[in-house]
């Protein structure tokens, strides 16, 4: 037994270092190591479509590589800029490396560096978007039975499921994930070959470098590509970003509410940095991850905001929105905020029981006693409202409990309201049981007709279908990522197969 608990030590350990192994060798997708890749898709194509001496090319590739190896060590030196990088392939390759320059300019490449490390990131938002979906579904699965209150205006309103209400969430999400992909087919545009705004002399061949570098396609107008394009793209994310934080930061807003209570229905469980204890008051256990997720939120609407202001009241050809270090941490915070929110929708426990006991310690379900009045014996909707809100003025005022609401005194107050309201006097239709049932969150729940609502039948209806659309998401990311990762295997095979003739 100790050799086997041994070994599989030793196993997971070999694990951990092969996937730490794995990390490192994996390479950093920084500006460097894009304009290393626009060097090398202009040198191969260049070289093959009689723009570049194909003699030369060999040397030129070494040279590049040996750059782009260079670069890669722990102390190497990365430039982003492409006036920065040049220097270093020159001293590496010769002057005559600059013929891969053919065409380019700083505004398509560093356009075309900056597109493709959005795109990047934009991917591992998806990634935790789609995870954070998962989440919130599998718990509306797990609660579709489970009643709670829910709130307008700061106040118990109704009863309903937390399965539905957690749907509810989850449409807002779904539509943060069309948006991402809307986004993402403008982001997957390339403008290499633009050069700096109406093009070039030089007959390059844009829709095989867009497919080299990954791209879906290339953005088709000169002038938008560096100049429209650019400045715009960062305000979209900041858009789609922004939405996702303010969908995160109501979901979290309304759990904190519970926190003030002194015996929540819902609350995140203790241990695993979930919540954290007072330095001075024992009884507290702060709700951390909560906390920490909507200062995250808060963070990101921030930033996404940041990126409107950047772009505003500017003339065209500006960098002012471009700066790919801003841009790029608009979607690395946005990927963080998912990640602890998922955090959070793992951690959550809920109390059935307290649940109801707070439900029936209010008056939430005293709608149901006007729309059963009008829906089962015609009763104008304002009457049946009037007399239920009688009812409530009562209950409260002798600190009854709906559940224990005196029938007799329901029918008293009928009539005094049917009165009130200058109706002709008769008695309460309702039987007690009846009475007592429309006051039966449970019950009221379940007898929703609604399309949409949350009754057994359109729960499992509405369940099936965000399960079918999650699935079509996760198939989206892999393909999209996929694509890019075959591309550059493409063009890394190709670019090896004229450094192989270096040797």
């Amino acid at each position: 037994m100790l050799s086997r608990i041994i070994a599989l030590g030793v196993m997971m350990g070999l694990e951990a270092c092969l996937s730490a192994a794995q990390a490192q060798s994996l390479p950093k997708k920084d500006p460097f190591y894009w304009l290393g890749e626009i060097n090398k898709a202009s040198l191969v194509i260049n070289s093959e479509e009689g723009l570049l001496d194909p003699a030369l090319a060999p040397r030129i590739a070494k040279g590049l590589d040996a750059v782009l190896k260079a670069g890669a060590e722990p102390s190497g030196k990365r430039p982003g800029l492409v006036i920065t990088f040049e220097p270093l392939l020159i001293q590496s390759a010769g002057v005559e490396a600059t013929l891969i320059h053919a065409g380019r300019s700083s505004q398509d490449m560093l356009s075309t560096v900056r597109a493709a490390m959005l795109r990047d990131e934009l991917l591992v938002v998806a990634e935790n978007l789609h995870a954070v979906m998962q989440a919130v579904r599998g718990l509306a699965e797990q609660h579709q039975q489970t009643i709670v209150p829910n709130y307008t205006n700061g106040v118990a309103a109704q009863p309903n499921s937390y399965g539905h209400y957690l749907l509810g969430h989850l449409a807002g999400l779904r539509r943060d994930m069309e948006r991402l992909k809307q986004a993402y087919t403008r982001v997957d545009l390339s403008p290499m070959g633009t050069t700096v705004l109406n093009g070039t002399g030089w007959p390059l061949n844009r829709n095989r470098m867009a497919a080299y570098l990954g791209f879906a396609a290339k953005v088709d107008n000169a002038y938008d590509a560096a100049q429209i394009l650019a400045a715009e793209v960062p305000v979209e994310l900041g858009g789609v970003c922004t939405t996702i934080a303010i969908h995160a930061a109501a979901y979290i807003q309304d759990v904190m509410t519970q926190y003030a209570q002194p015996r929540p229905w819902i609350l995140l469980r203790e241990g695993g940095g979930n919540t954290y204890v007072s330095s001075s008051m024992p009884q507290k256990r702060n709700p951390g991850i909560l906390i920490e997720t909507r200062r995250e939120a808060s963070r990101v609407v921030s930033l996404g905001m940041g990126r409107a202001v950047a772009a505003h009241n500017i003339p065209p050809g500006m960098n002012d929105p471009k700066d790919f270090h801003e841009n790029v941490e608009l979607l690395q915070a946005t990927a963080a905020m998912l990640r602890t929110w998922d955090k959070v929708l793992k951690g959550l426990a809920i109390d059935r029981q307290r649940a109801l006991e707070e439900l029936n310690s209010d008056w939430t379900a005293s709608q149901e006693i006007a729309d059963t009045l009008m829906r089962k014996y015609k009763l104008p909707f304002r009457v049946g409202h009037h007399f239920a809100s009688n009812i409530v003025d009562f209950g409260k005022s002798k600190n009854i409990r709906p559940s224990d609401f005196p029938y007799l005194e329901a029918a008293r107050i009928y009539k005094e309201t049917l009165h009130e309201m200058g109706l002709a006097e008769s008695p309460l239709p309702m039987s007690e049981a009846e009475f007592r049932s429309t006051l039966d969150p449970t019950a009221i729940v379940n007898a929703r007709v609604t399309s949409g609502g949350p009754q057994p039948a359109e729960m499992r209806r509405m369940l099936a279908d965000a399960e079918e659309e999650l699935r079509g998401h996760g198939v989206w990311i892999v393909a999209k990522r996929k694509a890019i990762d075959d591309a550059i295997a493409t063009l890394d095979r190709d670019f090896g197969k004229v450094l192989a003739k270096s040797n």
